[in-house]
């Protein structure tokens, strides 16, 4: 509505998406890690921000659920880039000093989700969340071709690591 103010339009999205959340949270699977609709937004943000592929994001929140479950560091590269350019691309490589820097929302840094949201998930990102893969997982890495390959075991994880290294060799990145 062209008339609607700014305060206005927010207020009908965030009843939208309480309506929406309640919903699905309603729903959930058995075996999300999310304690609450307000985790599960958090976690789902970083899924959004994880991958652009909506048939990994199940995926994506079964290897982070499975990580909570293990108490290990979710290690989600969207959560260095969020406190320094607040939702905004990085435009460069993360750098070794952000991935040890220690603040609310660096999972490097810290054992569970971060302080909140780092970005405003979709549907498909809360859905996975509530409804995450069975999977043993618990590594992901870029493919070179705008995925991921998942690892259950960090012998896997550092083969596959190694794999993304060569293709970011091959294209001249390194």
């Amino acid at each position: 509505d062209r008339g609607e103010s700014r305060a206005a339009v927010l207020k009908r999205m965030q009843a939208a998406m309480d309506r929406t959340l309640a919903k699905l949270w309603a729903e959930r699977a058995p075996n999300t890690m999310a304690k609450s609709p307000q985790e599960a937004v958090t976690l789902a943000s970083i899924v959004e921000k994880e991958t652009a592929l909506a048939k990994e994001r199940p995926m994506v929140a079964g290897v982070y659920g499975n990580r909570l479950k293990a108490g290990m560091m979710l290690q989600a590269d969207p959560t260095i880039i969020y406190p320094i350019t607040k939702g905004k691309p990085l435009g460069r490589r993360i750098k070794k000093s952000e991935i040890a820097a220690v603040n609310d929302y660096n999972t490097y840094a810290m054992v569970g989700l971060p302080k909140g949201p780092i970005a405003n998930p979709g549907r498909l990102s809360i859905l996975a969340v509530l409804h995450p893969a069975e999977t043993k997982a618990l590594y992901f890495v870029a493919d070179g071709k705008g995925g991921h390959i998942f690892a259950d075991t960090y012998q896997e994880h550092n083969e596959n690591v190694r794999k993304w290294f060569e293709i970011r060799r091959a294209r001249g990145e390194l």
